[in-house]
């Protein structure tokens, strides 16, 4: 699979089938993690595997009870807020934790895609019950939980708008993009991204070249 049909077919799964995701898969979707870019490169993250029926669970149900989580691999990436506060003060524990912690969340979830599997991003739970419950240092918080297993459904395509609905040039609101050839004036009106739109043309044009 290439690059652009991992960032087409990544989709947010909630159905698996009963299957087990091979370990050298799950390996591989944490190594793309830790690939990926942080402050300092600190690194300032933890992967932790949830393989325990009871403690699974339990994670189920301090995640709002999304029992549809139970049938897959569930990862809970934690961050070192304090760590990284040594070097970046109140910026680095109260932001930079949380850059690193997606960055590395979101090459995961596209690696899954490439191996065939089904992934989820999960931030909605008790984050003092995971806590506890992970037996977590004082000093580490869980930032989130991905599910990853062979998914049993295939999601549409979520709504996506054109480029025009959110690029700006030189300051906020200034909706214009500059190819290289000249200036395009864009719509103010946000559109769906649909075959042959404003992303679909630049690509053409570029092919073109």
């Amino acid at each position: 699979m290439d690059f652009d049909e991992v960032l087409n077919n990544r989709r947010s799964v909630r159905l698996y089938k009963n299957k087990i995701v091979e370990r050298i898969k799950i390996y591989k979707i944490i190594q793309a993690g830790i690939l990926a870019p942080s402050a300092g490169n600190l690194q300032s993250w933890n992967f932790i595997l949830v393989d325990d029926t009871e403690v699974k669970n339990q994670i189920v149900t301090a995640a709002m009870q999304q029992d549809w989580m139970f049938n897959s691999q569930i990862i809970v990436i934690c961050s070192n807020p304090e760590n990284t506060k040594k070097f970046y003060g109140l910026r680095g524990e109260a932001l930079y934790t949380v850059q690193d912690c997606a960055a590395a969340i979101e090459n995961m979830l596209l690696e899954a895609t490439n191996l065939g599997l089904g992934s989820c991003w999960i931030g909605a739970f008790d984050e003092k019950a995971i806590s506890r419950i992970l037996k977590l240092p004082d000093n580490i918080r869980p930032q989130a939980i991905i599910t990853i297993g062979y998914s049993d459904e295939t999601p549409a395509m979520p709504r996506r708008y054109n480029l025009d609905g959110f690029v700006f040039h030189d300051e906020y609101g200034k909706r214009i993009i500059d190819e290289g050839f000249g200036v395009i004036e864009l719509s103010q009106k946000s559109k769906k991204v649909n075959k042959g739109g404003l992303f679909d043309k630049f690509k053409l044009k570029w092919k073109k070249q």
